[in-house]
């Protein structure tokens, strides 16, 4: 598939993609405005391990942040959510945090980022300042844990000795004043056991002061660098992002539906299609029309100067072309299935042949559902039908209101149509009419539908196929073409039929007649940048669709 074909698929789609735009977009600019608002607090940690004498500058560095994602961690577990939870008065429902969490270190630093989302702004900022102070508190708590058992040791050894140091000197106050020699000789130890207990309790205050400034050197320092504000904007629904994106993703799921439905489509709609897939020409192409009630299908007779009627004088010219060697007088038109188009076809086509002065004869040979007398408004009281019996069809022929054209109506339909028409009668009249009249034009059945139209295919010069455009299924026509093809048929070419206006063949405008059948152009309204586009697009050489 070229750009062209790519621009041209999204160009014919561009209503549904548009539409897919519109409903995404909309439901979700809808359900984000119903949403509950989300407000976020954010909390910035920042984490210093205890140094050691040991520890260089950059082992402390990278020991930080290890510990940076290690506290980020321990941040969120239960035991410290219970605890916040338990200071604000929240419930956690089946141990669930009543708020959005999320806690992740700063690469490369020693920070943390705490980020609490909830409905309520106020709540929000307060968890994101409570959570940290419990974190501290619990974590100081832990690191001290580790010098408990000593400092509580040498607490109690330090107790006993200022209670020995006491009983000592009350002991020594006692016996200052005696003059016994025995009390003398008490004072003498009694002092140098106080000496002993003072300096065994400066030994032991020494070692509790050392327990106390390892505990502080060991214990891990984390600090609020910046506290949480109450903040004032929602960060949750975005709407207009929600609304953008909401709306790519539905155009973008409106273009594959579209390509999905043009690759599923087996219809033929150009007359690309009609060379790929049956390897024919492409001799007319002629888009769908509407005529008035009063006026009739014969377009061509009615407004002659129309782009319709132009497209069935490039039809007449082709078929000319289309056998410059042995002309062609006896033409089938047929139709794969009904309702195509072919009716109308032979009607215009042999009006335009009358119209280029060649005495024109049109034949209606469907003798199950005939339409040309009343595509023409003449009887057909008689026809084909009385004209195989006689010797003479001209006694069957009936004029119209074009001058050399004459048609040939069905007359009574036979309960035998395909023994009639592939009677040696049948030959004979054939022959009968092509030396009467400079074109024949066969107005056959469908060649799917009966045999009728295979009977008739090889008793003419040339077959001419019509399908309708997006209508005529690609295995139906390849069937049509095979089935022509077996009985020696001369397939001369495809008539794309009822092709629409923005399609194969450039109509980008339509056209509507006046009673008194001056066709009138009337372009479609364009109207702000979308008809800018279309007005754009149009001009251009690979959107143009023709052939």
């Amino acid at each position: 598939m070229e750009l062209r074909e790519y621009l041209a698929v999204i160009w014919k789609w561009l209503w549904l993609i548009m539409l897919g735009m519109v409903l995404a977009g909309g439901t979700a600019f809808v359900v984000s405005r119903n949403m509950t608002p989300i407000y976020r607090a954010s909390t910035t940690l920042l984490i210093s391990q205890a140094r050691t004498p040991s520890m260089t500058d950059y082992t402390a560095l990278l020991t930080s942040e290890r510990l940076a994602r290690t506290y980020a961690q321990l941040l969120t577990k239960r035991p410290v959510l219970e605890e916040v939870a338990n200071r604000l008065g929240l419930e956690m429902e089946e141990g669930k945090f009543p708020a959005k969490l999320d806690v992740k270190p700063v690469r490369d630093t020693q920070l943390i980022e705490l980020s609490v989302e909830h409905s309520d702004p106020g709540l929000a900022a307060e968890i994101a300042n409570t959570l940290p102070e419990v974190f501290i508190e619990r974590n100081k708590s832990i690191q001290s844990s580790r010098f408990a058992a000593s400092k509580e040791s040498l607490a109690k050894q330090l107790a006993a000795l200022e209670r020995d140091i006491e009983t000592t000197q009350r002991a020594i106050n006692s016996l200052q004043d005696s003059s016994s020699p025995v009390d003398q000789a008490e004072l003498g130890r009694l002092r140098t056991t106080l000496s002993q207990y003072q300096n065994s309790y400066a030994a032991l205050l020494s070692r509790y002061e050392e327990i106390r400034l390892a505990e502080a050197q060991a214990v891990d320092n984390v600090v609020v660098a910046e506290p949480a504000e109450v903040p004032l904007y929602p960060v949750k629904p975005r709407t207009l992002l929600n609304t953008l994106l909401a709306s790519v993703v539905g155009g973008m799921l409106a273009v594959g539906t579209a390509f999905l439905i043009e690759y599923l489509d087996d219809t033929i709609k150009t007359s690309e299609d009609v060379g790929r897939d049956l390897g024919l020409s492409t001799l007319g192409i002629i888009a769908r029309f509407h005529a008035a009630k009063d006026e009739g299908m014969l377009i061509t007779a009615v407004h002659p100067r129309s782009p319709i009627s132009e497209a069935y004088r490039t039809l007449r010219t082709n078929i000319q072309f289309s056998a410059v060697d042995k002309p062609l007088k006896a033409i089938l038109v047929t139709s794969a299935a009904p309702l195509e188009g072919k009716s109308t076809t032979v009607a215009n086509l042999g009006v335009v042949m009358a119209q280029a002065g060649l005495s024109t004869i049109v034949v209606d040979s469907d003798l199950r559902r005939p339409a040309l007398h009343r595509l023409f408004d003449v009887s057909n009281s008689y026809g084909l039908t009385n004209a195989l019996l006689q010797n003479d069809p001209n006694d069957c022929l009936q004029a119209t209101e074009v001058e050399n054209l004459q048609v040939l109506t069905s007359g009574p339909l036979p309960p035998n149509p395909a023994e009639l028409l592939g009677s040696q009668r049948m030959r004979s009249l054939i022959q009968q009419l092509k030396d009467h009249a400079d074109m024949v034009l066969f107005d056959g059945p469908p060649s799917l539908a009966v045999t009728d139209a295979a009977l008739l295919a090889n008793q003419v010069d040339g077959v001419l196929l019509v399908m309708e455009a997006g209508k005529t299924r690609r295995e139906v026509a390849q069937r049509a073409k095979e089935d022509l093809s077996k009985v020696g048929a001369n397939l001369i070419g495809v008539v794309l039929n009822k092709v629409p206006y923005k399609g194969g063949g450039g109509y980008y405008y339509y056209y509507y007649y006046s009673k008194e059948g001056e066709p009138r152009h009337k372009r479609e309204p364009r109207r702000g940048i979308a008809g800018a586009i279309r007005k754009w697009m149009a001009h251009l050489p690979f959107l143009s669709g023709g052939d």
